[in-house]
């Protein structure tokens, strides 16, 4: 992974001046919707762009080892070989951005890596997901337990009490103690938007938990009754650009929740294109959380290879 945003001290008077305008955010939401897509070929080579930066991702609460087995199988290898064959792509090592799992899961994630020979990373949602509500002992200790069974990646969410009430002090000790605890493995702050109230409330969440030494900032849990979506997404982008020009550290980002479709994928890469340029759209810097979307990916990756559609139980698990 590219250099680690190593944090900063927090600046509660920049947190303070903070205003955003949601008109203009509603405006350039909507023109980045209404952009026209890539088709053919170009469409195709931006649905793999996408695939390889995908968090696979299983959070139910019936997890086994052997789905944990078969997600880590389909992450590594994502498309039917003779797909990529066809595309000449089958030597490039497309493989998703990692798998997600539970941290009750992630010695049998690295298990299954490991027997395949794979160094795909693997990402563990912590510290009381998804509320969050845990003593912050607790929550420290799932984070060190994920850490020390092989997890490179931690998906931490914040305590959304703090943020609404504007402390933002206490939410950034409290991050902080979580990167501490992260040692190597890179952090993933979840904001939980739909659980903010509003923009600005967001655009504050986003600074403190980057200032506070996040690697990336994510949307929301998944589990939320709001996720992702586009204008929440410029606002925290928006915020990663700013952090950048006052530090000179990138920050990711990643939207997670109610991601399902192809076209949603290549909406989402086109507004990191137009929001933060081309060195965000890498594994390193933007991922995208989902579990139903490599399906929808597959189905019109294999449109594109054979000019018909499958049908979804034609595209396994593994």
């Amino acid at each position: 992974m590219s250099a680690r945003n190593p944090g900063t001290q927090l600046d509660l008077e920049w947190v303070s001046k903070v205003k955003v305008n949601t008109q203009a955010v509603l405006r350039r939401a909507q023109y980045i919707q209404g952009l026209k897509l890539p088709k053919k070929q170009w469409q195709a080579a931006w649905l793999l762009k996408a695939i390889t930066c995908i968090d696979l991702t299983t959070l139910a609460g019936d997890d086994t080892p052997s789905n944990v087995h078969r997600l880590c199988m389909k992450a590594i290898q994502p498309v039917q070989y003779e797909h990529l064959k066809k595309m000449d792509m089958h030597d490039k090592g497309v493989t998703t951005g990692a798998v997600c799992v539970y941290p009750s899961r992630v010695a049998d994630a690295v298990k299954s890596l490991k027997a395949a020979n794979s160094n795909l990373p693997v990402a563990s949602v912590a510290t009381g997901f998804p509320a969050g509500q845990t003593p912050l002992e607790t929550r420290l200790t799932e984070v060190r337990m994920a850490v020390a069974d092989g997890a490179t990646e931690i998906d931490i969410v914040i305590n959304r009490t703090l943020a609404l009430t504007g402390q933002w002090e206490a939410m950034y000790d409290e991050i902080c103690q979580f990167r501490e605890a992260c040692g190597d493995a890179h952090m993933k702050t979840i904001l939980a938007i739909g659980e903010l109230g509003t923009f600005a409330n967001v655009y504050k969440a986003s600074l403190v938990a980057m200032m506070a030494g996040s690697d990336f900032i994510k949307t929301s849990t998944g589990k939320e009754s709001v996720n992702a979506t586009y204008p929440v997404a410029i606002v925290m982008v928006r915020a990663i650009r700013d952090y950048f020009l006052r530090t000179g550290h990138k920050v990711g980002f990643k939207p997670a929740g109610g991601i399902r479709t192809a076209k949603e994928s290549l909406v989402w890469l086109l507004l990191i294109k137009e929001e933060l340029g081309n060195d965000w759209l890498t594994p390193h810097l933007f991922r995208l959380g989902a579990s139903s979307l490599l399906a929808d990916i597959e189905r019109q990756i294999y449109h594109h290879v054979t000019g018909q559609y499958a049908a979804y139980h034609e595209l396994p698990m593994a």
